[in-house]
Formats: C-alpha cells, structure tokens, sequence
C-alpha cells in the first residue's frame, strides 16, 4: 500500500497526517479548521484515498498557519507515498461542476512544483474561512509534493461551490495521476527519473 505518515510540530502548529493513496475513500480528520476539515473529507472521497489527520494550531489568531501546515504535510506524504513513482501515470486531469461552477484540476507528477491558479473568490470568507488560504494550502501541496498543479475556474457565483468544485477535480486529477498503469514501465519520463 502507498502510505505515509507526517509529524509536524512547530511554535505554531503540531500536525500528525497519514495520507494512503491506495485507499477507501476514508476519513478521520480533527484540524481545527472546520471547513478545511469539509474540504478534505470530500477530497479523500472523491480520490478513493484514505486520511487521517490529528492537527492543533493557533486558530484563536486565524486559520492561516494551520491551513498552510496542512498543504505542507499532505504534499510530504503524497512524495513519500509515492516513492520512486514508478508504473504511474503521472497526469491528471478533471472537470468537476457544481451547481453554477465549473472547476478545472491538471496535475503533473514531475517532480517540479509550480502552482497556477486561475479562479475568483467572489467573497473574501466562507463563514469563519478566509477564502485567500486556498490559494496558500494549494501552493504548499504543490510545492512538498513536487507537482506541477493548474487549476481553472471557467465560472462561478457562489464561493462555496467554487472552492468545493476546486477540491473535487484536484482528487480526480490526483486519483488519475496516481493510478498504476500496467503498460508503463519504470517510470513514465523520457529522462528516466521524476
């Protein structure tokens, strides 16, 4: 099974994640951020993955420390859980609408983290939620993953939608990219390494 684990502990955050990319679609999240929390639970459904995350951090200062770490953690555990990345796929791609929303998610696995996000949070908050660290966990997961992430909000009213639609693709895009193909053999790069 593609498993790992993260501890991290900071002056600000102490984060203990487990990220299986072979999984059930299972979740087991405490991060203290509660839509963070909304946002993970469908990304591990929606990918088939398996998470589980134990997170305490200053959320009586804000949400951003916490949301951050929390991209740092998951991209260190989808690197480590892939390993070598041997027989993947590498390339992910998905739409995924919601209601008035169409989110686009293209992932590349190539070791080579850049994150291009083209989407407008017609509102700065979601309940308590700032909506610009979506931005910030976005480009922390690209960055520790090592991935190259674009993601494309063709439309959208409802800032909502837009972020959960957002969340959707990128575990599609992500469960497309992880998946064992059969017909690769070694790794899927010209250069003989990701």
């Amino acid at each position: 099974m593609r498993k790992a684990t993260i501890e991290r502990k900071t002056g600000e955050t102490q984060i203990s994640l487990t990220f299986a990319v072979d999984g059930e679609g299972q979740s087991n999240l405490t991060t203290g951020v509660p839509f963070m929390t909304h946002m993970l639970d469908l990304f591990t459904k929606h990918g088939h993955f398996n998470l589980t995350i134990d997170a305490k951090g200053d959320t009586e200062v804000d949400d951003h420390h916490t949301t951050e770490d929390l991209g740092i953690c998951l991209g260190l555990a989808l690197k480590e859980a892939l390993a070598d990345k041997k027989g993947i796929r590498r390339y992910g791609s998905a739409f995924v609408p919601m209601d008035e929303t169409l989110a686009q998610v293209v992932v590349d696995l190539s070791n080579r983290p850049h994150l291009e996000f083209r989407a407008y949070m017609p509102s700065e908050k979601v309940g308590t939620f700032d909506t610009e660290l979506v931005h910030e966990f976005l480009w922390k997961l690209a960055l520790e993953a090592r991935m190259n992430l674009h993601v494309i909000v063709h439309y959208g009213e409802n800032t909502h939608h837009i972020i959960e639609a957002i969340f959707k693709a990128l575990a599609r895009a992500l469960d497309e990219a992880t998946t064992i193909d059969p017909r690769v053999k070694g790794v899927p790069s010209t250069k003989g390494m990701l």
